[in-house]
């Protein structure tokens, strides 16, 4: 009796080209992301796999030895599609897509033998089906991965570390703290902190919104942190509500220098690195 992958192999051309051809044809084709050329070559690779895949005799677990290449592949074209735009269904119907094609080739070469037809039309379907949703999994995780490196960046972007005068340096902090933020905010200070070999560090909180007892708590780790590093550390951007929230909530930052602006601040900061000012009395 003749197996599955001799059958298949016997029809390869005409299962890879007419699965091509649907690939294309087929309403909503990314044309724009993926040329013809690239489908094709890309279609050829992965039928080439799944062949070797089939000799294993394996066709209902996939996380075998045998389709470990197959799997690889599939998830090399998942992280690629994830980056150049497509969707994940868009990803995972390139799997799909050659269930038509595969199974119009089964139905001419076992037409004689229904049962058979049958048993291998389902096992084949729920092959494909494993290493369709393999893709879709490949490709979340990929997205997540974006994602999280996007936000680190942002964090990172949201942290400027800026040097005001020599020995100082400022934190302009912009939207709501919480525990991961504060990590990049003490890792971002205590490294200009060093880079600078500041002895003041402001942290501006003009752009936060609200502080509340845990915003306090992460505020002070801050500033606990610094003084590690041998800086001060100046709060500056504390707005009357603010003021009369921390009261209320009785937050203690008694032990740490405060100010309504950066620019009182960086006054203070500059009086204690041994700065003196002078008007001069020719300036109008």
């Amino acid at each position: 009796m003749t197996t599955l992958p001799d059958l298949i192999g016997k029809a390869k051309s005409t299962i890879l080209s007419e699965w091509v051809r649907q690939q294309i044809e087929a309403p909503g084709m990314r044309s724009d992301l993926i040329n013809d050329a690239q489908l094709k070559t890309q279609s050829a690779e992965f039928f080439q796999q799944f062949q070797k895949g089939l000799e294993s005799g394996e066709l209902k677990n996939v996380k075998v030895a045998a389709w470990e290449p197959t799997l690889n592949l599939l998830s090399e074209f998942s992280r690629q599609r994830e980056r150049m735009g497509f969707s994940p269904s868009e990803t995972a119907l390139f799997v799909f897509s050659l269930k038509d094609p595969l199974f119009d080739q089964l139905r001419k070469d076992f037409k004689a033998e229904p049962d058979r037809l049958v048993d291998t039309m389902t096992a084949m379907s729920g092959l494909l089906d494993k290493l369709g949703l393999h893709t879709m999994e490949v490709y979340q995780v990929a997205r997540e991965d974006v994602i999280r490196r996007q936000q680190e960046e942002l964090l990172e972007l949201s942290t400027p570390v800026v040097k005001l005068w020599e020995g100082i340096v400022a934190l302009p902090l912009i939207g709501t703290l919480d525990s991961a933020r504060t990590s990049v905010v003490m890792e971002s200070l205590l490294q200009r902190i060093v880079e600078t070999g500041s002895d003041i560090a402001i942290i501006d909180i003009t752009g936060v919104p609200t502080v509340d007892t845990l915003v306090a708590q992460h505020l002070l780790k801050t500033v606990a942190a610094a003084r590690l590093m041998g800086a001060d550390c100046i709060i500056s951007g504390i707005r009357p509500q603010i003021a009369q929230t921390m009261v209320h909530l009785a937050i203690d930052l008694s032990a740490v220098t405060t100010k309504a602006t950066i620019a009182e601040a960086l006054k203070v900061a500059l009086q204690r690195t041994g700065h003196r000012f002078v008007r001069d009395a020719e300036a109008k």
